[in-house]
């Protein structure tokens, strides 16, 4: 997505602040000139284009090591940092230390002063000097509400040049509560720009900040197009609209909005929580979202890759640099600086076999055990109950029989992943995982000697390129041709709400009148692309254990892919034992024996630790902004 620059804008938003009197309660006069700004369409687009400069990319918009998985899926090799904390239920530190793609990466002045100065101009060329999701959020409603409060100024304008201006800022007005909503909780909902009065009430529930954010989406529908390419104030930039918001983007949102009001945490509300029951009237309203977009995915706007093109989704392209998504893509943070994508790339797999200065981070046992089952299609739960037939899962040989994903995703002890590796580095040749004790263990597995390796027995690779079957290595040097981004919303993540929103509200084997496809049929695509069977009928028949599978089917799915935090909180799980350990598995060298072993104890309690408190200075603004519980 090429950027519109232009200067006047590059001093707006530079007045950096935590506090959202310092930065909400500032006159716009102050900053800009309004009738500069809106005089022409590449003006005001340049100022929508700040926009989506302040989306945060969460895999490269915090520290080296891309510490972004924060749920019960990933464990980084140095227990520091953020995802650390989180586990040790620290949460103020998590809102406070500048190594967190929650806030702004160390204190950096994006532009003001220095070498950051040239960033501004080209925003996108370095996630880490974007705003960081609290602060970035902000000034994205901020600019929204300008847009829109302005959009009259325009004269000079077409009427469709008006109406894309006015759709993109109610889509990011709404977007950027929700990003603050998933971490933080119900939030004022500030639809118009701010100067001296803002004492807006924290709403009761995260529910009715939802239904208005529901409203601006609605009008972003109306108002974008589905394809810009097709447009005459998109020839502008033709060919390079990919990143750019469209009629599918804000269906595909709307939904995501809907749902997550409707899930078990939102629903009961910081109260008592039941993990199977959500809001149903909106989750009717996601599944019509939902729907929106699935039919223009049926008109052919959108598709779900197929099994052999899968990579394409998150680092394959045909043009060497370009962004990944292929037919999936429906929005993400954009590109980015190549080294850091890289670093993101490699952050599955160990240092001594790409040679990156990237950390690592492992996938937990559990998470893999938990969900990534059998080559039948079950969980390995539900394969060893022997309830579905003779089970498949062998514990002395737990590498056998799984899932399709599981191989394609994971590397795992006795694999080739580096063919050229030869004399003193032919030891690379075949992955080490295997581990004995703390002094003993292979060589890409952590011991007290190193701490830059696996240290649970697993890498994963979901985003590490592979060409002619042979891993980028140092011997085999071709992520450069590539850059990996995980993507905010792609096409299986739409399926995937869509199946639990129809389900939590009419059940598996019904469709709904907006769209012809049940929750049961809406699964079972990704059991096909994956070639194992359906779901077992009996468990379509459970209510309960549907909903199971059609969480077990989403973290396999979307698994490394940092929707897992926000997920187990939504559902009310995190603070099960199920959640809270991590767990590594190790073995010997000749895998005679395999034992689970805890490596971090989480510390979630209910519901402290479901959202993030906010910075005593931001409650105490005004009366009537009350703190998280427990904070």
């Amino acid at each position: 997505m090429k950027n519109y620059k232009i200067k006047i804008l590059i001093i707006l938003g530079l007045v950096l602040s935590y506090s959202c009197e310092d930065y909400l309660n500032q006159s716009p006069e102050s900053v800009i000139d309004e009738v500069e700004v809106f005089s022409s369409f590449k003006n005001a687009q340049g100022f929508v284009e700040e926009m989506y400069a302040s989306v945060v990319a969460y895999e490269v918009q915090a520290h080296t090591f891309q510490d972004f998985l924060l749920g019960d899926d990933g464990h980084v090799n140095r227990e520091v940092k953020i995802s650390g904390d989180i586990d040790a239920g620290n949460f103020n530190a998590v809102i406070s230390d500048s190594y967190s793609y929650f806030n702004n990466h160390l204190s950096s002045e994006y532009g003001l002063t220095g070498t950051n100065s040239a960033n501004v101009d080209n925003i996108n060329n370095f996630n880490r000097q974007r705003p960081g999701l609290y602060d970035g959020s902000l000034r994205g409603i901020r600019k929204a509400n300008i847009v829109i409060a302005n959009i009259d100024l325009m004269v000079n304008a077409s009427q469709e040049e008006k109406d894309v201006l006015l759709g993109q800022a109610y889509f990011f007005r709404a977007f950027f509560h929700n990003e603050i909503m998933k971490f933080w909780g119900r939030y004022p909902y500030i639809d118009r720009v701010l100067i001296e009065d803002f004492e807006i009430p924290r709403p009761e529930t995260y529910k009715e900040v939802a239904l208005l954010a529901n409203e601006d989406y609605k009008r972003a529908i109306e108002l974008l197009p589905v394809d810009w390419d097709n447009e005459t104030y998109g020839q502008l930039t033709f060919g390079e609209n990919k990143g750019r918001l469209t009629k599918g983007t804000a269906y595909a949102f709307q939904g995501k909005n809907l749902l997550l009001a409707a899930s078990p945490l939102m629903f009961g509300n910081n109260g008592s929580v039941n993990t199977y029951q959500y809001d149903t009237e909106l989750c009717d309203m996601a599944v019509d979202a939902f729907a929106g977009i699935l039919k223009l995915a049926d008109q052919g706007r959108y598709g779900l890759a197929s099994w052999e093109n899968y990579d394409e989704v998150f680092w394959k392209t045909a043009t060497p640099n370009a962004w990944p998504g292929g037919t999936e893509y429906v929005f993400s943070a954009g590109g980015g600086n190549q080294d850091q994508a890289e670093r993101f790339m490699t952050s599955g797999v160990n240092r001594d076999i790409h040679g990156s200065i990237s950390e690592s981070i492992s996938p937990t046992h559990n998470y893999i055990h938990n969900n990534f089952g059998m080559s039948n299609g079950l969980s390995i739960e539900d394969d060893l109950s022997g309830a579905y037939g003779t089970p498949l899962f062998n514990p002395t040989k737990p590498f056998e029989n799984r899932d399709p994903r599981f191989y394609r995703w994971h590397i795992i002890d006795g694999q080739e992943v580096a063919p050229k590796a030869t004399g003193v580095d032919a030891q690379h040749r075949f992955a080490q995982l295997w581990y004995e004790n703390t002094s003993n263990a292979g060589i890409h597995r952590r011991t007290i000697f190193d701490n830059k390796k696996s240290t649970t027995g697993y890498m994963w690779t979901k985003f590490y390129p592979k060409v002619d079957g042979e891993y980028h290595s140092k011997w085999n040097n071709i992520i450069g041709q590539y850059s990996g981004m995980r993507m905010h919303m792609r096409l299986t993540d739409v399926y995937l709400m869509y199946a639990e929103a129809l389900h939590a509200s009419k059940g598996a084997t019904t469709a709904p009148a907006s769209y012809n496809l049940t929750a049961e049929a809406a699964i079972n695509l990704f059991r096909d692309r994956a070639g194992i069977p359906n779901v077992h009928p009996s468990i379509v028949g459970d209510s309960n254990k549907f909903m199971d599978e059609l969480r077990r089917e989403r973290a396999v799915e979307l698994s490394y892919e940092a929707h897992r935090w926000v997920d187990i909180r939504r559902w009310g799980l995190a603070h099960l034992d199920k959640y809270k350990r991590k767990l590594a598995l190790d073995f010997p060298e000749d895998r005679t024996s395999f034992t689970e072993r805890l490596i971090v104890e989480r510390i979630c309690e209910f519901p402290q630790h479901y959202w993030l408190p906010f910075e005593a200075k931001q409650t105490r603004i005004y009366e009537g902004f009350p703190q998280n519980p427990g904070w």
